[in-house]
């Protein structure tokens, strides 16, 4: 019997289980918080007047990525998966 009623939850936990282990999203240069901090994906596309050239995300203070990895998690964007040549605004200089 007691088996039989544990058989919803352990239907609910496998259903839920892909969502817990799935990799984080990337950042779109559209998310509101990307938009506000003029990220772009690019840095070589960086039009603004704050970007100094040699500037990308793989070098940044915030950047979480693993070294040579194409993107990594940033905590100014939620976690979310950042572009190693990416660029925003909020960019400082790795120590």
């Amino acid at each position: 019997r007691n088996f039989i009623k544990m058989i919803p939850a352990a239907c609910a936990g496998l259903a839920i289980a892909p969502a817990l282990f799935a990799a984080p999203a990337t950042v779109s240069e559209s998310d509101p918080a990307a938009a506000a901090l003029n990220y772009k994906a690019n840095a070589k596309a960086v039009k603004s007047p704050k970007y100094a050239a040699g500037q990308a995300c793989k070098n940044c203070n915030f950047y979480q990525g693993a070294t040579g990895s194409a993107n990594g998690p940033c905590p100014l964007f939620a976690g979310k998966l950042v572009s190693s040549n990416g660029w925003c605004s909020a960019y400082a200089k790795k120590a």
